[in-house]
This record gives C-alpha cells, sequence and structure tokens, in this order.
C-alpha cells in the first residue's frame, strides 16, 4: 500500500493536539492530524470539560430556583427529563466538534480518523475503519492525552461501577452515590448528582480533598460540598468493593477508627488518570517514559528522540486542556526552529468548577512555608463585597502571596462565585511582573467581584 508522506503528524486531536495542528499548518508546515475518536476534540470536548460544566450550569439553575425563595420569588420543584438533558449537552459537544473540523479544514490540516503507532521514528502506522495505512514524516507531535485510572480492586465488570466517561452520560439518577476521590473530578461531577437528586458520598483516601489548593480556599467549597452531599469522608481508604445484587457494597476504612461497610446504587471511581501511553509504539522509537508511563520532555516539549515532541496529559501534571493548548504551541515553535514563547516552567492556572468555584495561580501559602520563602499574605473576604452581597454569594475569599521585598505578586487564589473568569487577572499580573500596588492603583468597576482583587492589593 502506498505510504503517505507528511512534514508534521499530530496523534490525538485534543485541545493541544487541534492547536498544534492548526498553529503549524499556519506556518505552512504541511500537517497531518490522526485521531481515532468519532469527533475532533479528545476527552476534554467529548468526555471531560465541555460536557461536565454543560451539566454543571444547568443543575446549578436548580439550586438557583430554591435559594429565590429568599429574595421573594417562588418556582415550583423541578422536573428533570434526563434525555432531553443529555441531548442538550450532545447538542452543544456537537457545535463545538463541528467547529473544530471545520477550522481544521479551512486551515489546511489534513485530519486522518484512525489509531496511531510508530513503527518507527519516521513511519506511523494507522489503523482505520477501511483497514491500514502508512504515513512517513519528519516531525511528530504526540498529543493523545489520558484515561481514568481504575484500579483493579476495583474493576468489577460491573456497570454500576462508573469512571467520569459513563457519569457524564448520565444514564440515571441513583439514590445513593459514592464518589471515590475527592479531587476536582470527583467533586465537579458529586456536584451535579447531588443537585439531580442522589444522596452523595465523597470517601477521599488524603486528609484533605482538593489537595494541591490553599487550605483557605478549600474551606468554603468543603463547607458547601457538605451541606449538598450526604456525607464528605477524608483519610478514609476503599479496602473492599463488591457486587450486591442491583448495589454495589463497599467497605471505607478510616485512618483511625472502625471500618464500615455500606451499599450503594452507583460508585464513581475518581481516582486519578494515566496517560495513553500504551499500545502506541513508542519502543519503536528513541522517546523515554517514566515509571508511570509519561513521555519525558524538555522545556520546549521535545522528547529524547529529536524527531518527537510530546504534549498534554502525556507529559505528566498539571493534566488542563489550557496547559496542553499553551504545550502544543510551543512544541510547533520548535519544530518550526522558532523561539517566540517564554521558556521556562509554564504559569497554569487552575480552575475547580464547584460551588463555590476555586481557581489559583502560581505560588500557594502552603507550597511557600514547605519551601522557606518569606511571604505577604494579604486576604479580602468577599463579605465586604457590594457585588457578591446582590449576589446572595458572600462565602468567597480573595488571597494575594507577595514577595516582601519588591511586592510583586507570586500567586493568587480565588473562591467565590465566577472565580474561573477572575483568576485570569492574576494570570496576566504574575506574568507581567507586576505588584501589589500596580493592582491597587488599577480602578476596577464597582460593584464587581473583580473589586476583590483590587482591595486585595490594597491591603499588601
Amino acid at each position: 500500500m502506498k505510504t503517505i508522506e507528511t512534514e508534521l503528524v499530530v496523534v490525538g486531536a485534543g485541545p493541544g493536539g487541534h492547536a498544534a495542528a492548526l498553529a503549524a499548518a499556519r506556518r505552512g508546515v504541511e500537517t497531518m492530524l490522526v485521531d481515532c475518536g468519532a469527533r475532533l476534540g479528545g476527552v476534554c470536548l467529548n468526555r471531560g470539560c465541555i460536557p461536565s460544566k454543560a451539566f454543571l450550569h444547568a443543575t446549578a439553575l436548580i439550586e438557583e430556583a430554591k435559594q429565590s425563595g429568599g429574595r421573594g420569588i417562588s418556582f415550583d420543584a423541578p422536573r428533570i427529563n434526563l434525555d432531553r438533558l443529555r441531548e442538550w449537552k450532545e447538542s452543544v459537544v456537537d457545535a463545538l466538534a463541528d467547529g473544530a473540523r471545520k477550522v481544521a479544514g479551512q486551515q489546511g490540516v489534513t485530519v486522518m480518523r484512525g489509531r496511531g503507532y510508530f513503527e518507527s521514528s519516521e513511519r506511523l502506522r494507522i489503523e482505520t475503519g477501511e483497514g491500514q495505512r502508512y504515513l512517513a514524516f519528519e516531525k511528530a507531535i504526540i498529543a493523545v492525552g489520558s484515561e481514568a485510572l481504575v484500579p483493579k480492586a476495583f474493576d468489577l465488570g460491573n456497570p454500576r461501577v462508573m469512571t467520569s466517561r459513563e457519569a457524564l452520560h448520565l444514564g440515571e439518577v441513583p439514590e445513593r452515590l459514592l464518589v471515590i476521590g475527592g479531587g476536582y473530578i470527583g467533586m465537579e461531577l458529586g456536584t451535579v448528582y447531588a443537585r439531580l437528586g442522589s444522596e452523595v458520598v465523597v470517601a477521599e483516601a488524603l486528609e484533605s480533598i482538593l489537595t494541591g489548593a490553599d487550605a483557605d480556599l478549600v474551606r468554603p467549597v468543603r463547607k458547601a460540598a457538605e451541606a449538598a452531599f450526604r456525607e464528605i469522608r477524608t483519610g478514609a481508604e476503599v479496602v473492599r468493593m463488591a457486587t450486591s445484587g442491583k448495589q454495589i457494597e463497599v467497605t471505607i476504612k478510616p485512618k483511625e477508627g472502625e471500618q464500615s461497610t455500606g451499599k450503594y446504587d452507583r460508585v464513581l471511581v475518581a481516582a486519578g488518570r494515566r496517560p495513553h501511553t500504551d499500545h502506541l509504539g513508542l519502543e519503536n522509537t528513541k522517546v523515554r517514559t517514566d515509571e508511570k508511563g509519561f513521555i519525558e520532555v524538555d522545556e520546549q516539549q521535545r522528547s529524547a528522540d529529536p524527531a518527537i515532541c510530546a504534549i498534554g496529559d502525556v507529559v505528566g501534571e498539571p493534566m488542563l486542556a489550557h496547559k496542553a493548548t499553551r504545550e502544543g504551541l510551543i512544541a510547533v515553535e520548535t519544530v518550526a526552529g522558532e523561539r517566540l514563547l517564554p521558556n521556562g516552567a509554564l504559569l497554569v492556572p487552575a480552575v475547580v468548577y464547584t460551588d463555590p468555584e476555586l481557581a489559583w495561580v502560581g505560588l500557594t501559602e502552603e507550597q511557600a512555608k514547605e519551601e522557606g520563602r518569606e511571604v505577604r499574605i494579604a486576604k479580602t473576604p468577599w463579605s465586604a463585597s457590594g457585588r457578591a452581597h446582590t449576589l446572595d454569594r458572600t462565602d468567597g475569599l480573595t488571597k494575594f502571596v507577595v514577595d516582601p521585598e519588591t511586592e510583586r505578586l507570586m500567586g493568587v487564589g480565588i473562591v467565590g462565585h465566577n472565580a474561573g473568569d477572575l483568576i485570569s487577572e492574576g494570570v496576566l499580573a504574575i506574568e507581567m511582573g507586576a505588584t501589589a500596588y500596580d493592582i491597587a492603583a488599577s480602578i476596577h468597576p464597582h460593584p464587581t467581584l473583580s473589586e476583590t482583587l483590587m482591595e486585595t492589593a490594597g491591603k499588601v
């Protein structure tokens, strides 16, 4: 069979791979995008970020309707049509995927549907629905993403044990749902199901939910979740899981005290993700992976193989779509021999779309203590915000971590309504080397939640 030739092949069409392919094509590089999905967009668009945020928005309306009674506006109990809700979610995904496909075509990117396998550092075999195709390339960017990690003890072969993929299908609303893992996936999907009427129990083996986030910011999230969920159990390890009729029997052992056993209608395993580097043929290249299967790369996204770069989830934490997108642009510059983007560690914001939302970027207070760095902390509770009061959302907090000598911002954390949209000002400030004075001197409109950044800066 004739071998197709291209300058660059991008394997994986998620946020990072799609962005990389477009950036390369705009530079005049002959580019082929290979992906095994029915739609472009990868996990983020099809089974992750977009559908989960769609459900979070839709179900937030239920909660808002409940709370509006205190403002003198009452609604009847909501009637939930799961089929229609799923159809709406799919319409959102379809529209975005169709847009991604059209843009790729307009930019001159050739898309091939199929699973890629590296036969060498210059040749890719693609398993398509019409048979095998072979592709010779000069450079490659690997952007195949990750998948949910399901420990063998939890893999019962029972559809009542779900990963985020099945949970986002929203086949039913279980009466009792156990979420294993108190990270962002577990907390977000737990929020969706709790709003739909499930009794949600979260079991997290570590001592806190949302590990890695600032403790001051996690506190309001946990308080709200404890009110919405049946229970949040931290320092609690799931030691046994078994099918029991139409339920799943689960034994949980706390670090202190006696273990307990309960039955759940569904179990969501949200205990981490692993890279999609198996069965990729990397052993036929010079690419090196670590003990967990992540591809080792340098600051320019180059692997140990001179012909191959890697980006996104396959190169490790943080596994975030916007981080993959930026790495895709860096990889394209590497392939093209350019250096336009800044070198060094990426400044990657993180957002958890719970209620309230939690967002942070840069150094946290805990990290500063661990590193022995002297910092100055400034905080503004949203009880001081006029806009927060008009929204009935005074449960927020804005926090700065500042260098005491230069007053340059080193970290910004926000918990509260729309924190994910507010954090970008913090990203820009740190990226540009802004001082607290710069933020305080920048007039923010009133009344807005963004004023809390100005007020916090004024306290440094």
